[in-house]
């Protein structure tokens, strides 16, 4: 990494270009991932700036989500190749419907694990209500989970279905088998025949920040997808959390 020169009239401020330099680093491999970011202390000395400027320029890469600071050990490299969401091949009957994983589309040939599993009977929301055609309170079967890849967790999700149409099957079980939630409405007769996806960029809650282990200053992604069945009856509603820092979301359309 070469001196980074001083600002001057129009040029980004110090801590920016020191930034830069590391962030170049980490992008040429000279820094890989879990590799020690120089400290506050060795880039005061290699770039003769005040402690509050090699602060500043560390505090940059770790709001980008490309660094992570270890108390009491210092900041450590963190790459992480983003997730490709194809927003209509991981939902292809293709997938579920031959017992793979909607995740699996999405991880490939990454390790990823499913954990925080709860899944139980409960009044629906007045929106769940609205969305699924049920009446105001009607039972409905909830799951909650959250999906690590990498060992990092990325993404939340809790679905609702009908408790007339889950309730004392696989899918009220943590383990709903090969295919999921899916196929176990296929086999029951109510196969998703369409889906309806709405997404929208906000700011995590306190819950959120800390389940996703998110660095100040980054957005989620709220994902809300309705499942249908050929009869046009919603069968599922699956609202999802997405670390945005984490996620390129594909959509092909034809013109």
């Amino acid at each position: 990494m070469n001196p980074v020169p001083t600002s001057e009239n129009s040029s980004p401020p110090v801590y920016r270009e020191i930034a830069e330099a590391l962030r170049s680093a980490i992008a040429s491999g000279e820094l890989s991932d879990g590799d020690r970011v120089p400290g506050e202390n060795d880039l005061m000395k290699r770039y003769g700036v005040a402690r509050a400027t090699a602060r500043q320029a560390l505090a940059v890469l770790i709001n980008e989500g490309i660094a992570v600071p270890i108390r009491g050990s210092g900041v450590y490299v963190r790459t992480f190749r983003p997730v490709r969401r194809h927003g209509a091949r991981r939902l292809s009957r293709d997938q579920w419907g031959n017992g793979r994983a909607i995740w699996q589309t999405d991880a490939g040939d990454r390790p990823f694990e499913t954990d925080g599993v709860g899944v139980g009977e409960v009044p629906a929301p007045d929106y769940v209500a609205r969305a699924l055609g049920l009446e105001e309170g009607a039972p409905v079967v909830r799951r909650r989970r959250r999906y690590r890849l990498d060992g990092r967790p990325i993404q939340l999700a809790v679905s609702y279905l009908p408790a007339a149409l889950a309730a004392g099957t696989r899918i009220a079980e943590p383990d709903t088998g090969p295919g999921g939630v899916y196929a176990r409405l296929a086999e029951l007769g109510h196969a998703p025949a369409r889906f309806t996806e709405e997404i929208r960029v906000r700011m995590p809650s306190p819950d959120e920040l800390d389940l996703l282990e998110l660095r100040p200053g980054t957005p989620v992604l709220d994902v809300m997808r309705t499942a249908l069945s050929a009869a046009d009856r919603a069968v599922e509603l699956n609202e999802m959390t997405l670390d945005g820092s984490a996620y390129v979301l594909q959509y092909d359309f034809d013109a």
